[in-house]
């Protein structure tokens, strides 16, 4: 198969991805706290050596490395990321990954037996055309996986659900304003069983795992909730969007040096849900796109 960049003259995405912006750090650290969880869902896909598989919105590549594996050495993994610093950092982990848009692919159609698409359908401006895009890549038979986190509320705070769901509020609220969205805007992303049916895919089933984590953390499990979810996501974005009284608890509550850091309390529980949505591309089906 050659291989080479695709079409990067990409519209500004829903939540404002283009070419040159950059959050790799964030998906390392998702990426480090979730492999014990990503690691068996891939595992339960059971590629077989020799097939072909398609990372779509590789980010940093870890995820290309771990299907490299699955497939072995005469398997083919190809990344593709519409960012360019993620694609510079994923062929630092995998060799086959080049920068483009997954709505624009530079794959000849039936390429890969399998298209992994992990947090990044909620990027889309429009999910059902993208999906579109990517099922003509599969041979007959082949599948599309599509990776989703969040689809129920996460557990932080498992000592106060006001608190937790104030700052869920207030998050939702920032990001809404940062990118001129309203709430309806966001909430299609749950439907991802209902896009795929409409792209024309078969044999959908859906499968959420329960990524859970309780006091002693790991430091990969440490370093995500204080770099990318108290100061990444959290820290001053949501100070405008709180009270005093909550904004103050919350501080204290992600800040390591403070007495009551919650990741050193014996009751730190955190759950968040990692939802699987498969489906099966058949000749009838791709007749139809």
């Amino acid at each position: 198969m050659t291989i080479s960049n695709a079409n990067t003259n990409a519209t500004v995405g829903l939540l404002g991805d283009t070419p040159t912006r950059s959050y790799a750090h964030k998906l390392h650290l998702f990426n480090a706290f979730a492999q014990p969880e990503l690691q068996a869902v891939i595992a339960g896909l059971a590629l077989r050596p020799g097939q072909r598989a398609l990372d779509a919105g590789c980010g940093v590549g870890l995820a290309c490395a771990w299907f490299q594996e699955a497939v072995g050495p005469d398997g083919l993994v190809v990344g593709v990321d519409l960012s360019g610093d993620h694609t510079r950092l994923a062929r630092m982990a995998h060799r086959h990954v080049v920068q483009g848009d997954i709505a624009r692919l530079p794959f000849a159609p039936a390429s890969f037996d399998l298209v992994w698409c992990s947090n990044t359908l909620n990027h889309a401006r429009d999910p059902i055309a993208a999906l579109r895009a990517l099922a003509p890549m599969l041979r007959p038979n082949g599948r599309v996986v599509i990776g989703q986190s969040a689809f129920l509320p996460e557990m932080f705070f498992a000592w106060d659900a006001r608190l937790e769901s104030a700052i869920t509020t207030a998050c939702r609220q920032y990001y809404r304003d940062k990118y001129g969205l309203n709430e309806r805007d966001l909430a299609p992303t749950r439907n991802v069983v209902g896009f795929v049916r409409q792209a024309g895919l078969t044999q959908i089933q859906a499968q959420t795992v329960v990524i859970e984590r309780t006091t002693p953390l790991t430091a990969e499990d440490e370093a995500y909730f204080v770099e990318c979810v108290f100061n990444g996501y959290w820290g001053h974005k949501v100070r405008p969007y709180l009270d005093e009284d909550d904004w103050h608890e919350l501080t204290a509550l992600c800040d390591p040096a403070s007495p009551a850091f919650c990741l050193r309390r014996d009751d730190f529980h955190h759950i968040q849900t990692y939802t699987v949505v498969t489906g099966v591309a058949s000749d009838n089906a791709m007749s139809k796109l």
